[in-house]
């Protein structure tokens, strides 16, 4: 459980770090446009402290991390989330920057995206198996 509660606190950490980050490196560079950078706090936000508060309420209610495939689901999708995000930030400074930005980081994204999916997809197969069947309900 305190895995769990360290996800959610390290997120929560970085989310508001890439705030300030975005907040600052467009300020610095008078910058007025779109960019990225400004949903890597939403996303870290969201798909980081909030996911992992809310499986911490599902470990407590059906002890998720009896399964093998707990870790699995855990580090999945972390690197999936790591690596979206770490484009996100690099794309988005690049923007700011003004600098070429390559279609391979798009793709990287895109990977970044597909391994956060599978890791939802081990977290809902192993949440499916510890929810236990009851009789005469759907």
């Amino acid at each position: 459980m305190k895995k769990l509660y360290y996800a959610a606190h390290t997120y929560m950490i970085l989310g508001v770090v890439s705030g300030l980050y975005y907040r600052e490196l467009t300020k610095m560079n008078d910058f007025t446009g779109d960019t990225q950078l400004g949903v890597v706090h939403t996303h870290l936000l969201a798909l980081g402290m909030l996911f992992y508060l809310v499986v911490l309420a599902l470990e407590k209610l059906f002890t998720l991390s009896a399964s093998k495939l707990f870790n699995w689901s855990f580090w999945v999708y972390n690197a999936g989330l790591a690596l979206t995000v770490l484009m996100m930030i690099i794309h988005g400074t690049q923007t700011v920057l003004g600098a070429k930005t390559s279609a391979a980081i798009s793709g990287i994204a895109g990977l970044g995206h597909i391994v956060l999916t599978v890791g939802l997809i081990l977290f809902f197969v192993n949440l499916g198996k510890r929810i236990p069947a009851t009789s005469g309900t759907s």
